[in-house]
């Protein structure tokens, strides 16, 4: 079994249609184990709220993919302990303490953070934790 860890960039894939969710998907193949820290949630609202403004999606079509992504099996950390490995993260790569909380996750489980976050992505490869961050488009 392989271990990643997901971010919401990720995450919200899995239901819309869009750039890399082909990519996405084949991380819910049942030998990856899917982890996240709790901040994954309301990430994944505030996004899909984003689609429901801009009219990408119905506020029903919303409604079941929130209902959808509850039933994925994702192994959830609480944020609060991570976030003094985020904060170290956040203040070395120059990134926000948000998306550094998916980063320490994956380096304190010894894994990879899967991610569509082109930015943040790009970033943590140059940096010495390279070997923690994966692109979604990569072979899992």
């Amino acid at each position: 079994m392989k271990k990643v860890v997901v971010d919401a960039s990720v995450a919200i894939k899995w239901f819309i249609p869009e750039v890399h969710s082909a990519g996405a998907a084949r991380l819910l193949d049942s030998d990856v184990v899917l982890s996240a820290p709790d901040l994954i949630a309301p990430e994944f609202g505030n996004t899909l709220w984003k689609k429901v403004r801009r009219a990408e999606v119905t506020h029903v079509e919303a409604g079941e993919i929130l209902s959808a992504f509850a039933g994925i099996p994702l192994d959830i950390y609480p944020s609060a302990a991570l976030l003094p490995a985020a904060f170290e993260i956040a203040a070395t790569l120059d990134r926000s303490v948000y998306d550094s909380l998916y980063l320490a996750l994956a380096v304190a489980e010894n894994c990879e953070l899967v991610t569509a976050d082109a930015k943040f992505h790009s970033a943590v490869l140059e940096s010495p934790l390279g070997s923690h961050i994966c692109w979604v488009d990569a072979e899992a």
